[in-house]
């Protein structure tokens, strides 16, 4: 992103001195605004590196909870089966 920046703000530096028209005042202008674009992109990586670890830790989340629900369903199971041997002893007698 800092490269894309960087070439941008190249370009139009060399776009103002191919005019004619570059004094001090632009070039400064130039670089003011090449500065904002990179705190604008720097923050915006900021903010996609906080989703990125919401995200992760949503999904260990999320996996945890299905090793959760996995292990209830196998304790459901085990207590069923000890109901049915239960019923059959008791129809057997």
């Amino acid at each position: 992103m800092q490269i894309r920046l960087t070439k941008i703000f190249a370009l139009a530096l060399i776009l103002g001195f191919a005019g004619g028209c570059a004094d001090m005042a632009a070039v400064e202008k130039a670089q003011s605004t090449a500065n904002a674009a990179l705190a604008e992109a720097q923050a915006a990586s900021g903010a996609a590196n906080n989703a990125f670890t919401i995200a992760s830790e949503a999904a260990y989340a999320a996996s945890q909870a299905q090793a959760d629900a996995t292990a209830a369903l196998e304790c459901c199971n085990d207590n069923a089966a000890r109901m049915d041997r239960m019923f059959e002893k008791a129809m057997v007698k």
